[in-house]
């Protein structure tokens, strides 16, 4: 079994940089999410029922559609070819930037989704909608979550070698 390579110091370095970046994202927004639902259980008396069958479909269909998204837009984000092809490009600090951004874009979905769900909740006052799109939410940035082994992973798999961790002309 062939002994995955030691990744070189600025790599490492960018790396945790960037890994603690994304990471504090998702945790942020999930702590958000959180908060979303508490709010509307907090408030849930200050809200007006009014029943509205259009919006009630509109948003569990966008919901839905926007949880299936990230789950979409992650795999093809995350494809092997793909990497392989950034990483050829573009070395560690590409692979390092398309992980970041991938998985900030992902977590404001899940953020997406939440609102959505709060904004629900205000527009019918029927606060199940927080809780529903939260709990979608919280499966979207728990399924975004970056780790780090995986991060290390992919950038041992994807770059060619040591003498090119980092993209020509930089």
């Amino acid at each position: 079994m062939e002994r995955p390579k030691q990744l070189p110091e600025n790599v490492q370095a960018e790396l945790a940089k960037r890994h603690k970046a994304a990471a504090t994202t998702v945790a942020g927004l999930l702590i958000a999410t959180v908060l979303l639902s508490i709010v509307a259980y907090l408030g849930k008396r200050f809200f007006t029922q009014q029943q509205n069958p259009s919006l009630d479909i509109g948003l569990r269909i966008s919901i839905l559609i926007l949880g299936l998204g990230a789950i979409a837009l992650r795999r093809t984000k995350f494809s092997t070819m793909r990497l392989q092809d950034i990483g050829a490009l573009n070395g560690a600090t590409g692979l390092l930037s398309t992980l970041e951004k991938t998985t900030i874009q992902l977590a404001l979905l899940g953020a997406g989704i939440a609102a959505l769900g709060f904004i629900g909740t205000l527009v019918t006052g029927n606060e199940i909608y927080t809780y529903w799109a939260g709990l979608i939410a919280v499966v979207v940035l728990l399924y975004s979550y970056p780790s780090r082994t995986a991060w290390t992973r992919t950038l041992q798999l994807f770059t060619p070698d040591q003498a090119e961790m980092t993209p020509a002309g930089s």
